[in-house]
């Protein structure tokens, strides 16, 4: 059975479907693919529907990694449905910790900031590009790379 994992970050057009498409990609090279389902979302709705950030997408094709999932809300049923939920930064791991209303013991384990896999960066979360310049998007996909290796290694381990 594939193991299901979720990327979340706020408005789910720049770091979750980032991580969501590095992810792919990797498990693509890898010949992973059966092993895992992978989706994205955000903890906020005001993107609903959108594709990602064209920045992101034309940052990530840059790199080999189309971009092409489109944004929606985390629910209460995600959180079931998945088995990891990684998050971009503390404010979304409250955000995604805030919605565990029954079954607490379970779920709590699943959610984790995805830079906890990371190997090369000593930071613990993934900043926001959406303000910001060019080098922001870029950031985000280096630490992506970085972190998603290592969440592999220790899911095929």
């Amino acid at each position: 059975m594939p193991k299901k994992i979720l990327f979340v970050c706020l408005g789910n057009i720049c770091r979750s479907p980032a991580a969501e498409g590095v992810f792919k990609q990797k498990v693509r090279d890898r010949d992973l693919e059966k092993l895992f389902v992978v989706d994205s979302a955000g903890t906020g709705g005001w993107h609903v529907g959108n594709l990602a950030d064209p920045r992101m997408r034309e940052t990530a094709l840059l790199r080999g990694i189309e971009l092409t999932s489109r944004s929606r809300k985390i629910e209460e049923s995600d959180l079931f449905e998945f088995d990891y939920i990684l998050v971009m930064d503390k404010d979304n791991l409250v955000d995604v910790k805030s919605l565990i209303k029954d079954h607490m013991d379970k779920i709590h384990p699943k959610v984790k900031l995805i830079l906890s896999y990371s190997k090369k960066f000593n930071l613990e979360e993934v900043p926001d590009p959406y303000y910001g310049g060019q080098d922001g998007f870029d950031k985000v996909l280096d630490l992506l790379d970085d972190a998603i290796d290592g969440l592999i290694d220790s899911l095929i381990d």
